[in-house]
């Protein structure tokens, strides 16, 4: 990046408020979605022996303080571990540590911190499952994902693992156990998901990354074909996962009626991406993504609140 570009772009965060730098700090949208995610999982693996909502309130409550200080506690130490490369890349040169809006022995401190605090308080408060699971997606996201993404163009498939975690951790917090294939629906449905969400930003800046020092898929050798038929096979895949909540009698025909009408709205902008490989396709997907998936979790609830589950 040009030095007066991000000279002006550590200004602007220089003058942000508190409230900016901690929202950036732990990835609060990140965040908020693990939450979402977790809250999910959690009352989808409700059942008649572990009772209703009204009667987990409590655990659902400690269930997501611990998940979520966990989730930002592993925000801000990713965000000290690409300090260096993040300075470099445009759009996350403002970020608290490359702008010198928070140090880094801070940040590793109060990032150990608040990880532990989020382990810690699963394993007292909620149960040992759902902190084993929350310490495998710290540790996977940190030091295999992390490094990865400097040395593989395949570290997008390693980090879509930590990314479809959460939504275990809830139905684990829920029923004390990760039944197969219930409980692990929602994973898969998280990790296709993720997949072609990730091809379309990693088309998007694909410059920025490459700047930085980041190996992605877009910028390989026939990076762009692979990245389209990447993101066309995982919406596929997407799309057959997310029929299993209806044959395994979790939700009902409410639910995948919207699940077939998204899951082919999806796959259009997969397979326009494909086509086109420019950054309007890229785009369109990225939104199709974000779009997609708080509709298709939204149906999961409202079906089961339809039918009583």
């Amino acid at each position: 990046m040009d030095k007066t570009v991000l000279d002006a772009k550590k200004n602007e965060g220089s003058q942000s408020t508190a409230w900016s730098v901690f929202s950036e700090l732990v990835k609060l949208r990140l965040t908020t979605m693990v939450l979402i995610t977790t809250l999910v999982g959690f009352y989808l693996g409700l059942n008649a022996e572990s009772g209703g909502l009204a009667q987990n309130l409590a655990k659902l409550g400690l269930t997501l303080l611990g998940t979520g200080l966990l989730a930002a506690g592993a925000s801000i130490l990713n965000q000290y571990l690409e300090r260096e490369h993040d300075a470099k890349m445009e759009r996350t040169a403002i970020r608290p540590l490359p702008s010198g809006q928070i140090g880094t022995e801070a940040a590793l401190l109060l990032g150990g911190a608040v990880s532990v605090g989020g382990l810690l308080s699963l394993a007292v408060w909620v149960n040992l499952l759902v902190a084993v699971l929350g310490a495998v997606t710290l540790v996977t996201y940190l030091f295999i994902y992390t490094p990865l993404k400097r040395t593989s163009e395949w570290n997008t498939v390693i980090g879509a693992i930590p990314g479809a975690v959460p939504p275990l951790m809830g139905w684990a917090a829920a029923r004390g156990g990760v039944e197969f294939p219930q409980g692990w629906i929602l994973f898969g449905i998280l990790f296709f998901w993720q997949m072609p969400h990730f091809m379309a930003i990693a088309w998007m800046y694909r410059d920025d990354y490459e700047k930085a020092g980041f190996v992605m898929m877009p910028s390989a050798v026939d990076g762009g074909a692979r990245t389209g038929r990447q993101a066309i096979s995982h919406t596929l895949l997407l799309c057959i996962a997310s029929l299993m909540p209806f044959v395994m009698k979790l939700a009902g025909p409410v639910y995948v009626s919207g699940a077939v009408l998204l899951g082919g709205l999806f796959l259009w902008a997969a397979i326009r991406f494909s086509r086109e490989l420019n950054r309007q396709s890229a785009r369109v997907l990225f939104f199709a993504s974000i779009i997609y998936l708080p509709l298709l979790l939204g149906l999961m609830v409202v079906d089961k609140l339809k039918i009583g589950g």
